[in-house]
């Protein structure tokens, strides 16, 4: 079997514009597309080789029948442990809904979880320091 790498994901969203501010104040670049496209499908220029896709709910049924909506958690990755609540405190001020405030995991990160206009979960995380590593408190 060969190996499967991450390459893309697609974001279904119900307001493209609200939903390219909200990203576009965490930092992704996402550039306008042709005006018959600006409300069904953009794209986030990432490095490292993942695409973003920002796709309407409209036109996400044209590529998945089946789609019917739902999604984990969108993560980020940051440099450094204080940078996690620094967005945390900016999206929110900027009157984004946080989930989760920030806190040092028990796998040793700083973690932050906050709500893109859609309701989805869109967590923020530090590098791993194995000094901060924890026991957890549940099984």
């Amino acid at each position: 079997m060969s190996e499967i790498t991450p390459d893309q994901f697609n974001l279904v969203v119900s307001d493209m514009d609200a939903s390219v501010a909200f990203y576009r104040k965490l930092g992704l670049t996402i550039p306008d597309a042709d005006p018959q496209w600006q409300g069904h499908h953009r794209s986030a220029q990432l490095e490292h080789g993942l695409d973003i896709d920002f796709d309407s709910t409209k036109f996400a049924k044209h590529w998945n029948r089946g789609w019917h909506g739902g999604m984990g958690v969108l993560g980020f990755k940051v440099e450094k442990r204080e940078t996690v609540d620094e967005i945390y405190r900016d999206i929110v001020e900027s009157g984004y809904r946080g989930q989760q405030e920030p806190y040092d995991a028990l796998w040793g990160v700083r973690y932050a979880v906050v709500e893109d206009p859609d309701g989805n979960s869109v967590g923020i995380m530090s590098p791993v320091d194995p000094a901060m590593r924890s026991s957890p408190d549940f099984p």
